[in-house]
C-alpha cells in the first residue's frame, strides 16, 4: 500500500504564494505517473500537474507559468510551488500516485488513473 502525506495550503490574499509537500512511502522509482489535482466539492478534480517517469512536467494550461511542480527524490517528496494566486484557485488540493507510467501527459483529465491519494489540503485565495 502506497501512502500520500500532504502538508502546505493555507490562506492568502491574491497575488500571494503558497507551497504544498506531498510525502510519498514508496520511492517514485517503483510508481507510475504522479500529480496533483483540484477539487471543489460536487465537481470532478481537475488535473493541476503531472509527473511523468523521466521526471518530466506535464500542467494544465491555467496553471503554466504560475505553478511549478518538483520532485525531491532524496526525500520521496512531490512539491507545488503556487504563485500569483487567484481567488479562483481557492479548493482543496491532492496529490496522487499511479501504479503505471502510460502517457502521463494525458492523465491530467483523467483522475481516475491514479490509484493512489493523499487526504487534501485547503488552498483560500482572498480578493
Amino acid at each position: 500500500q502506497v501512502q500520500l502525506v500532504e502538508s502546505g495550503g493555507g490562506s492568502v490574499h491574491a497575488g500571494g504564494s503558497l507551497r504544498h509537500s506531498c510525502a510519498v512511502s514508496r520511492s517514485s522509482d517503483s510508481l507510475g505517473c504522479m500529480g496533483w489535482f483540484r477539487q471543489v466539492p460536487g465537481k470532478q478534480r481537475e488535473g493541476v500537474a503531472t509527473y511523468d517517469s523521466d521526471g518530466t512536467v506535464y500542467y494544465g494550461d491555467q496553471f503554466e507559468g504560475r505553478f511549478t511542480a518538483s520532485e525531491d527524490n532524496t526525500e520521496s517528496t512531490l512539491l507545488l510551488q503556487m504563485d500569483n494566486l487567484k481567488p479562483e484557485d481557492t479548493d482543496q488540493y491532492y496529490c496522487a500516485a499511479a501504479n503505471r507510467a502510460w502517457n502521463c501527459r494525458y492523465r491530467l483529465d483523467d483522475p481516475q488513473y491514479f490509484a493512489y491519494w493523499g487526504q487534501g489540503t485547503q488552498v483560500t485565495v482572498s480578493s
